[in-house]
């Protein structure tokens, strides 16, 4: 029961912030720096991370659009990335990464439950399907550009 209950105060608490970011360094953000959304308290500190970071020299938040194939209804719908970074590394040369920042327990197929008729199980399983439709076109799209994707979860964020 503790588990369940500290799974689901996760995700509200992923959820919890939102509002308009006002970069420190508004050259750096690719897009219009008067508004920047942030969906989360994840988004809000990963868009702090951005602007204050001297080798991350140019960012964006849901600045590109990725087309996609959903497998659950059949239909050509578009995917906005959480963010873009374009990166120096320490070598001097340039890197350039589409990044998605989600709970860890949303980049995994649902735990397989014994009882596979539950309503949460099913909207997980669609749920995960539709974002891995998104992540494999998100990887062909960044592939083809000569950019990386990356999935970025609480572990990665440190909350």
């Amino acid at each position: 029961m503790l588990d369940t209950l500290n799974k689901n105060v996760e995700s509200i608490l992923y959820m919890a912030k939102s509002g308009l970011y006002k970069p420190n360094n508004p050259k750096k953000y690719k897009g219009n720096p008067t508004t920047i959304i942030y969906r989360s308290s994840w988004e809000h500190k990963f868009m702090r991370f951005c602007d204050r970071t001297n080798s991350i020299i140019e960012w964006g938040s849901e600045e590109y659009i990725i087309p996609y194939r959903c497998p659950t209804d059949g239909k050509a719908h578009r995917y906005y990335p959480d963010f873009y970074i374009k990166v120096r590394k320490k070598d001097g040369t340039y890197a350039k990464y589409i990044i998605e920042i989600k709970p860890k327990k949303q980049t995994k197929p649902p735990y397989d439950h014994k009882d596979k008729r539950t309503s949460a199980y099913k909207k997980a399983c669609l749920t995960f399907a539709k974002n891995r439709a998104k992540w494999d076109a998100a990887e062909d799209y960044c592939s083809d550009r000569q950019m990386g994707f990356l999935i970025l979860t609480e572990e990665n964020l440190g909350v």
